[in-house]
């Protein structure tokens, strides 16, 4: 046979080939090798609008045009480079002050090298999609240049070199080439090339070699607001700053190895979690580990070692006798650590006097335990996997500011306190303290020492004031990641060219009506909230010859403007779902498609894909079909228009009698769910009422409920399961489903036990339908909210729904617990959710309409869309509470109400009250109920709290409160909302 080897001799090009070689084991435990050639050419341009040459030579697109150069004719200058220059960073330099190279004020004209672009992908997923969206930007002009395909540029891996030698040695010699090929312009001035690196290394090398190469603080040094900027650059990275570290200076125990953590998690020794921190004690935290049927707690500064909120932690089960109870106490950073220096945080008092006395409180009260029934096994922090760490919402603690830092430009230390009060304060090194205080910043941590008390981070930008709309409203969009730039031109470019004139073609021969079914002469309407203007779904019923009805769901046809791998698709799978504030939308499309193109407005034509079922008055469903179509909806009501025309007798019209119908059969279908165990959960709804030109609130309303709006949700969750079944048929390894996982039946064990001691009522989780049903005898004959309260707790034990992909579960996980559905997945809101858009393509590929997409089908894309959008509808719904309390404090400015409340959790140093009116919870401490703090006797067996003193009362869990409700800035966030103040109990 024949070798396949490529001869040298034989082939004239064969000099610009260069080999690959990799190495990998297989299944078996063999190793293979794997060799792949890269052809390296000389016609990769420079993309310098000033270089003639590479203009002759580069390649054309398909139509045969130049692709435009990149990198401008006349850079800025600098005060080293006044003749102009480009810069061409390392990886390091983008890993590590992303936030610089974003700024408007400077850094255009960047080449981003190949080899950086790629090892910044498996570095960080987040800063490379960063880095793509600034190689998009036409203003910034950063240029993606292919140095391992230029065969000056391309640099083969020496033997015995590491891989990051190479790397580096690879940025050099690209940014000695860019120097050379750009000499060679004749008669103009040639900008210099400028390497940007925080390598030590990397900088003393490429020095030697004649390279133009900068630190990023020297270089932002030379910039016009240098000063402002160098605030931008990690504390870690500013060598000016970096101190010697003795051995002894450590206040943290050192993390384990990674080969040492991941031997222990795979002999079962060590646990891997998410690390969660208690929202009432910054010195708990929990992590959750299949060893354990309950959460193991870590307690204390030492055990925590320095994981924050989210990140991916190893952890140590501690000895039983130092197992605990969860703490009883509430404990806040602010109170325990104010006024602490941040230039003096290295000292030898690691755990302050303050912590020290609040963490032996709750070991006494442990310890004189006769039972050890409620104790839980403990844990400390061994090493961390994977950081959380992401950009910060904060502002500048007042008390860390020394008077000197107030006036003049001196770099100083100060604490900066997060709003969200689960991450620790962060230490930032600024020298704008003066502007900055008073402020929403945003910070990000770069680097939590074993030798600092508190992470250390750098200040990114300023928000603008406290308390104004503007900065609270993008505040919260960034506390919870919400992509709310406006959409790119690319994006909008992807929208039909008759923009609002867009109409369905009236001949049935266009290629639009393909397989699409006529259904313009059914009586179709919409039923949704007031003023909604992104219609996703509509509804018809109609009676059948044979008795039974034709019922059907016609939802948007958001996949026939939005096609799979363009630019609107790839924003729309980032953004993951629409977002709404009490002010505003965040939508996930343009609006020229959410609210017209696509929404399902009364009295125009529409393309729907529409799920037709035939239905037996009993709302049994005996038949099923789903199909593209054509619709033309007759009205479009509020639930509280459908309702009052569905209880009007005198209204006897077609379409009415078809919602009737709809109801009727609804009713129907809700009880068929709960028979099967659907449960039934709540959560405080609260709309805010807005003046409608100043659109500031004056009001809050809790949400009534109405029947229509069963009607709508039974038929969706109907279509949704409906569908679930389609695709997953006929992709049984990539269908885009939701789950939604039975909770460990220890996530009810303190509710069963605050029931059975307070009410005396048992509470049973053996199934869905048993929870249902226990829930349904949690009932108050004096106090009707009593019912509302203990679901609104039992939801807060449940897990999460999430998205997957159906290949990636054993069908008997695909289980919907909350709606006792063996399969489910969302279908009815494409305009808002991108996981509906995906099972639209996946149902039109399913009913033949259409080919199925390849990243419909990779298993592999679609599990990283589903961990995105799981990500993003929960941010959705954080940010939207988050909006709700922002406004209901707002609301109250100025007021003081009082209310009616009840008590859902207590301390053994206050009280959490939820008061129904404004869908609100607050912490009522025992220092706010008199001017001297009472005393008080806490029960834990009991759930009972005891004051005397200045004040007596007895507070007990589930009890009728009355309480004044005013507004109050929080000191700690900085955030305005709501106090709370007992005025008496029932």
């Amino acid at each position: 046979m024949a070798s396949l080897k490529r001869s040298v001799d034989s082939d004239p090009l064969a000099a610009n080939i260069s080999n690959k070689i990799y190495v990998r084991s297989t299944k078996s435990g063999k190793v293979q090798k794997i060799v792949r050639e890269v052809y390296l050419r000389q016609d990769i341009p420079c993309s310098s609008r000033l270089c003639q040459r590479c203009q002759t030579v580069a390649p054309k697109d398909a139509s045969g045009k130049l692709i435009p150069f990149v990198l401008s004719d006349s850079p800025a200058g600098t005060k080293v480079f006044p003749q102009g220059h480009y810069l061409v960073p390392d990886t390091n330099a983008f890993l590590t002050a992303m936030d610089l190279f974003e700024q408007d004020s400077a850094f255009y004209d960047v080449i981003v090298l190949q080899i950086v672009l790629e090892e910044l992908r498996n570095r960080s997923l987040p800063l490379y999609n960063r880095l793509i969206s600034l190689t998009k930007s036409e203003d910034k002009r950063f240029y993606v240049f292919f140095n391992e395909f230029r065969l000056e540029t391309h640099v083969p891996r020496l033997e015995g070199e590491t891989v990051n030698d190479r790397n580096d040695r690879a940025v050099r010699k690209a940014v000695a080439w860019y120097g050379e090929h750009l000499a060679r312009i004749k008669g103009k001035d040639v900008p210099a090339i400028v390497m940007l690196s925080n390598d030590r290394d990397n900088l003393r090398k490429a020095k030697q070699e004649g390279i133009n190469a900068c630190s990023l603080a020297d270089y932002v040094k030379q910039l016009k607001d240098g000063e402002k900027l160098l605030d931008m650059i990690p504390e870690t990275q500013d060598q000016d700053n970096i101190k010697e570290k003795r051995p002894g200076d450590n206040l943290y125990p050192e993390y384990f190895s990674m080969s040492k953590m991941m031997t222990g998690v795979k002999n079962n020794l060590l646990h891997q979690g998410i690390f969660n921190v208690s929202p009432y004690n910054y010195l708990e935290g929990s992590i959750r580990v299949p060893a354990f049927p309950k959460a193991l707690l870590i307690l204390g500064r030492e055990n925590i070692n320095r994981a924050v909120d989210g990140d991916l932690v190893v952890v140590e089960v501690l000895p039983k006798d130092q197992w605990k109870e969860p703490s009883t106490q509430v404990i806040e950073e602010d109170a325990i650590t104010k006024n602490e220096n941040p230039d003096a945080e290295e000292s030898d008092d690691f755990v302050s006097e303050k912590e020290r006395k609040a963490l032996q409180e709750e070991v006494k009260r442990t310890h004189s335990k006769t039972t050890e029934g409620h104790a839980q096994p403990t844990a400390r922090v061994v090493g961390v996997i994977k950081r959380n760490w992401r950009q910060y919402v904060g502002h500048i603690d007042q008390s860390s500011v020394s008077q000197s830092a107030q006036q003049g430009r001196k770099q100083d230390s100060v604490f900066v306190i997060p709003m969200d009060k689960k991450i620790p304060k962060i230490r930032l090194r600024t020298r704008q303290v003066s502007e900055l205080l008073g402020k929403r910043i945003l910070v990000t941590i770069d680097a939590w020492d074993r030798s600092s008390r508190h992470p250390s981070g750098h200040f990114v930008r300023s928000l603008g004031e406290l308390e104004t709309k503007a900065a609270e409203t993008e505040a919260l969009l960034l506390e919870y990641d919400v992509q709310y730039r406006p959409f790119p031109k690319t994006v909008l470019d992807c929208l039909p060219k008759e923009g609002h004139d867009w109409k369905v073609p009236q001949s049935l021969e266009d290629p639009g009506w393909k397989d699409r079914q006529d259904l313009r002469d059914l009586l179709i309407c919409s039923i949704d909230p007031i003023g909604c203007q992104d219609i996703d779904d509509a509804l018809h019923s109609r009676p059948l010859p044979n008795g039974n009805f034709e019922v059907g769901v016609h939802i948007a046809d958001v996949s026939h403007f939005v096609k799979p791998g363009n630019a609107m698709d790839a924003e729309a799978s980032i953004r993951g779902t629409t977002v709404y504030l009490v002010d505003k939308r965040i939508d996930m499309l343009p609006m020229l498609l959410g609210t017209d193109l696509c929404s399902l407005k009364p009295y125009v034509e529409r393309y729907a894909f529409s799920v037709i079922w035939e239905m037996t008055p009993d709302a049994d469903v005996v038949g099923s079909r789903f199909t593209k179509s054509v619709i033309k909806s007759r009205e479009a009501f509020s639930y509280e228009q459908a309702q009052l025309r569905v209880d009007d007798s005198s209204q006897q019209d077609d379409l009415t009698k078809s919602i009737r119908t709809l109801l009727d059969l609804s009713k129907k279908l809700k009880q068929k769910r709960l028979d099967a165990g659907a449960l039934s959960l709540s959560s405080p709804e609260v709309k805010v009422q807005m003046e409608s030109e100043t659109s500031d609130p004056i009001d809050v309303k809790t949400k009534v409920h109405l029947d229509t709006m069963s009607l709508v949700e039974e038929f969706m969750l109907l279509a949704n399961t409906s569908v679930a079944r389609r695709i997953y048929e006929a992709f049984p390894q990539t269908a885009i489903l939701r789950r939604h996982g039975a909770p460990p039946k220890t996530n009810f064990d303190e509710l069963a036990n605050q029931l059975k001691v307070k009410r005396g009522l048992d509470l049973s989780v053996e199934s869905s339908r048993a929870l249902a049903d226990s829930l349904d005898r949690c009932v108050d004959e004096k106090e009707p909210f009593f019912n509302t309260l203990v679901r609104i707790m039992a939801t807060r034990c449940m897990m999460s729904a999430e998205y997957f992909c159906s290949g990636t579960q054993a069908y008997p996980e695909f289980r919907h617990y909350g709606l006792a559905s063996e399969i489910y997945t969302h279908f009815t809101s494409p305009i808002r959710r991108y996981a509906d858009l995906m099972a639209h393509r996946q149902l039109a590929a399913a009913i033949e309409y259409e080919a199925i997409h390849p990243s419909t089908r990779s298993r592999g894309k679609l599990e990283a869309v589903c961990k995105n959008i799981n990500v993003r509808h929960r941010n959705a719904q954080l940010a939207g509470r988050a909006s709700i309390a922002y406004y209901v404090g707002q609301a109250l400015r100025g007021k003081a109400t009082e209310e009616d409340g009840f008590v859902m959790k207590i301390f053994s140093n206050g009280f959490v009250v939820l008061v129904p009116r404004f869908g609100i919870e607050s912490l009522i401490r025992l220092r706010d109920l008199a001017e001297v703090e009472p005393q008080a006797e806490f029960d834990a067996e009991t759930y009972t709290l005891q004051t005397s003193g200045s004040r007596e009362v007895k507070v007990e869990l589930f009890q009728k409160v009355r309480v004044r409700v005013t507004d109050q800035k929080d000191e700690t966030t900085g955030k305005r909302g709501v106090k709370m103040e007992l005025v008496r109990t029932y």
